[in-house]
């Protein structure tokens, strides 16, 4: 079976999505690279349904490499992340707060310093009808420089070197929308300046353990 390792991720990683609320129904999809073959979640399979086989291999192009349901309508949008970009994952969700919040703002702002996390305040793609290549391209456009993305009137998408990371990413995404929304519920929040933001963001380059 083609990219088996990456099959099982995906399955794994679309349990977990649905668990943490981050999807609604079969809403919302996952793909993870390897050299030139993207293994993404098929369109319309119910997740505690999906089993590794039923997960789809494209080529960068979108060509199918085998026999199989057809992948996920979105695959014009996880193809240009990785067309654009080195990252090797990519999530795309329909959360509660993150949506909400697309309705609302031009951008996620820097309310807490984990948006250094996803590389700065998170901005808002303008709407676009979902699986259009007019989608794909406005949501890598607002990424340019960060890994994640909120995309207007619809969900929200992340990106990572690994699979891992990527669905991290999408967690920390709507836990910081969430935050801002409370935030405004109380009164008008203080942001981070630019500057302390970027001191976080070197700061979190060397966050953590180092390797063994």
């Amino acid at each position: 079976m083609l990219l088996a390792d990456e099959r099982v991720r995906i399955v794994e990683c679309c349990r977990r999505m649905a668990a943490a609320g981050l999807t609604v129904g079969t809403s919302g999809n996952v793909s993870e690279r390897r050299g030139d073959l993207v293994a993404i979640t098929p369109t319309g399979v119910d997740y505690g349904a999906l089993t590794p086989a039923g997960v789809c291999v494209v080529d960068l192009g979108g060509r199918p490499v085998e026999d199989g349901p057809l992948p996920s309508s979105e695959l014009p949008m996880h193809l240009a992340v990785y067309a654009g970009t080195a990252e090797r994952a990519v999530v795309h969700t329909h959360p509660l707060y993150a949506t909400a919040l697309s309705t609302v703002v031009d951008e996620l702002p820097g309310i807490h310093y984990l948006v250094m996390q996803l590389g700065g305040p998170v901005r808002v793609a303008p709407y676009e009808r979902y699986g259009s290549v007019e989608l794909a391209e406005a949501s890598v456009r607002a990424m340019a420089g960060r890994s994640a993305v909120l995309l207007r009137n619809h969900g929200a998408t992340t990106c990572g070197d690994t699979l891992a990371r990527a669905y991290d990413r999408a967690v920390t995404l709507e836990w910081l929308c969430r935050l801002y929304h409370q935030a405004r519920l109380l009164g008008e929040p203080t942001l981070l300046a630019d500057d302390e933001l970027a001191a976080v963001g070197e700061k979190l380059r060397t966050y953590g353990q180092p390797p063994l």
